[in-house]
């Protein structure tokens, strides 16, 4: 399935977009956001800035922030909690069924998006994106493989299991003989399983490390 990454400019008028302008070493990073039928919105998010006092504050004053509440602070940052009448940025993304990927940063009036989804809900993003009047570029769009597991879940369940049973400690705690008698399987189905799975492990981190000169 396509996965892309879209930088967004944030429309002049929408408060969020004039404000983290106002602040460009100011970043406000969402966390959790929720619009509704009657086009408002509520967040979750993170403020980070040098003048986080002044920051804050701004942010409370636009008439489009209808509710701010700050959970947390330290430092320069605070976890704050939001409602607004215009959660311009939620509306593509909701009328074109993508669900946003949290969290996304915004920051000097651009917001950074990374989505997966099939290419014709894409393809409707863009469109609402115009429709909404918020300019974009693609910064890329790549096909998102789901990686197969390392291990079979029969040969992680026995992996685990002999872990927790310290058949891999020194010295060892247990057999291999407990190990197998533990899952109820044959020791020859215990030893194969067990080996295949060490195989395929061992050979992975040997395929991770750096190369080095062995001459």
């Amino acid at each position: 399935m396509p996965r892309a990454k879209l930088t967004l400019t944030v429309p002049e008028e929408v408060w969020i977009g004039k404000l983290t302008r106002q602040h460009p070493e100011a970043t406000i990073r969402v966390l959790a956001a929720l619009s509704n039928d009657a086009d408002s919105g509520v967040g979750l998010a993170e403020v980070i800035a040098a003048d986080l006092p002044s920051v804050l504050t701004e942010m409370s004053e636009y008439e489009a922030v209808t509710q701010i509440d700050l959970l947390q602070r330290d430092g320069d940052e605070a976890l704050v909690q939001f409602q607004t009448s215009m959660p311009l940025l939620l509306f593509p993304a909701r009328d074109s069924g993508i669900p946003l990927e949290m969290p996304f940063e915004i920051s000097d009036g651009q917001a950074v998006w990374e989505v997966t989804a099939p290419q014709e809900r894409l393809s409707a993003l863009g469109e609402q994106l115009e429709v909404f009047d918020i300019s974009f570029t693609v910064d890329y769009i790549q096909q998102h493989v789901a990686e197969e597991p390392l291990l079979t879940e029969r040969q992680r369940r026995l992996v685990v299991e002999a872990t927790d049973a310290g058949y891999y400690d020194t010295p060892r705690e247990c057999s291999l003989t407990d190990v197998a008698e533990q899952l109820d399987i044959a020791k020859s189905t215990a030893s194969e399983t067990l080996h295949r799975a060490e195989e395929k492990i061992v050979k992975q981190y040997v395929e991770q490390l750096p190369d080095t000169d062995t001459a």
